[in-house]
């Protein structure tokens, strides 16, 4: 299955559901631990008619779901196909159906509440360096390259967070955090960074990207999607 555009997932209009990173995130608001495993079950039930699952994470007070398809397919301009994980139709119209279920169990959605953490990693030579952190993130050779074109270590169990690598030769830091939040949520997340101490060094590619770092000089970086604005449905 094809995957969508950023400005397709934004035209979508899915108003519980956020797009971070690879996938769409939501969180669902929970009055006590029964709630959220009878919403479990029937968000399972409709997973199990369609042949295609989120990923839940059931905590107290609240539930926080992840869809993305494991083998979407990435046409390139010169008519090649890569396989990728990425948000496909089959995603955009489970997180419909969730969403009905969740109103039906007269749930809240946080959608400002959802938020991704991966590892970025300068390096010369990604290919060389790889397989070490594939072996000791995950085990598995397989997960170098996962789901990406590159040499990107993903976990296809979800135990750890991604690693990227990057080409940043002149960073001091060659381990970096990347925060990916949903776009009403950025502004508040660097605003409250700075207060603490914070210090916004690089904003060229804001909002997209904005660099953040703290006393030590140790950055960070704030990581949100930027599709046109989304037209109503």
């Amino acid at each position: 299955m094809d995957m969508l555009t950023d400005d397709q997932i934004a035209d979508a209009a899915l108003t519980d559901w956020r797009k971070l990173g690879q996938g769409l995130h939501a969180r669902f608001l929970l009055e006590d631990f029964g709630a959220g495993a009878r919403f479990v079950t029937a968000v399972a039930q409709a997973g199990d008619a369609r042949g295609h699952y989120p990923r839940v994470t059931l905590g107290n007070g609240c539930v926080d779901l992840r869809l993305v398809t494991p083998d979407a397919v990435y046409r390139t301009g010169d008519g090649d196909e890569l396989v990728v994980e990425w948000v496909t139709q089959q995603d955009v119209d489970l997180a419909r159906q969730i969403s009905e279920i969740a109103a039906e169990h007269e749930l809240d959605a946080d959608p400002a509440a959802v938020s991704v953490m991966e590892l970025g990693l300068d390096t010369k030579d990604s290919q060389a360096i790889a397989p070490v952190w594939a072996a000791l993130l995950t085990g598995h050779a397989e997960s170098q390259g996962y789901g990406t074109p590159g040499d990107e270590i993903r976990d296809a169990t979800g135990r750890v967070p991604n690693l990227w690598f990057g080409d940043d030769e002149e960073s001091h830091q060659r381990f970096h955090l990347e925060v990916y939040v949903a776009p009403d949520e950025a502004d508040r997340r660097i605003a409250a960074a700075v207060a603490a101490g914070g210090t916004v060094v690089d904003d060229s590619q804001s909002p997209a990207l904005t660099v953040i770092a703290d006393q030590d000089g140790n950055r960070g970086v704030l990581c949100v999607a930027q599709p046109r604005v989304a037209t109503s449905k």
